[in-house]
């Protein structure tokens, strides 16, 4: 059954970063005189992401948001340099930081997946409503404005302005609520097994779990596909 709406998943099925975050990193440390090695900053870069709490701030008044997710990832990006070994380097990590962040807004950090401006001039021919649903921040409006995806979209749902961030059912509610469809009607791409897949279907919606780098068997149950031109509705 053709979808009424499609929701995607932003990083890693959109779009996705170009070589490594390390290499982004430890690319813009090296302006300040920081040398590290991009192999040790991604692996400390993503001990640090996982260790984190989800990017939400159930409570929050929109206008404190824009500072939530900024201290939220200074602190990411502090332990991953610490990990690293080489914070102490920094002359004032704080400055370098509001550099680095404004950076991940723009188009530069990131690639556009050949497949997916093809899918989506489709499926918005075909009369599928199209949405961004994604545990991102607030910084992801200008890089789909900055990547020229912004057009496909009618909605753009984020875990910091929710309060909520995926695999929680919840955010998956506020999309829906955007385009006014029942969750059966919708369908919901992303690269997790966890926060899209499952996330998706315990909310109601159906699923794909987009396997890009190393195409792997799908669960038992769970559609699975290595791009996004392998769905047609």
């Amino acid at each position: 059954m053709r979808p009424k709406v499609i929701f995607l998943d932003a990083a890693g099925t959109l779009f996705g970063v170009r070589g490594s975050v390390g290499q982004v990193y430890g690319r813009l440390a090296s302006r300040c005189g920081v040398e590290v090695s991009a192999e040790a900053l991604n692996r400390a870069f993503f001990e640090s992401f996982k260790a984190s709490a989800p990017a939400c701030f159930p409570g929050a008044e929109p206008a404190e948001i824009p500072q939530q997710e900024f201290q939220w990832w200074l602190t990411v990006a502090r332990n991953s340099f610490e990990g690293a070994g080489v914070l102490n380097q920094f002359a004032n990590f704080d400055s370098f930081f509001a550099e680095l962040y404004d950076h991940f807004a723009t188009a530069e950090p990131w690639f556009v997946y050949p497949d997916v401006r093809p899918a989506l001039e489709r499926w918005q021919q075909q009369g599928i409503q199209l949405g961004v649903l994604s545990n991102f921040d607030s910084r992801l409006r200008p890089v789909l404005r900055a990547l020229d995806l912004a057009e496909f979209f009618t909605s753009v749902t984020v875990s910091t302005e929710v309060g909520a961030a995926k695999p929680d059912a919840q955010i998956f509610a506020a999309a829906l609520q955007k385009h006014d469809c029942s969750a059966e009607a919708a369908l919901h791409i992303g690269d997790s097994y966890k926060e899209d897949w499952l996330g998706a279907t315990r909310a109601g919606l159906r699923g794909v779990w987009l396997n890009r780098d190393e195409p792997r068997p799908g669960e038992e149950g769970c559609p699975s596909a290595s791009q996004l031109l392998e769905l047609a509705f």
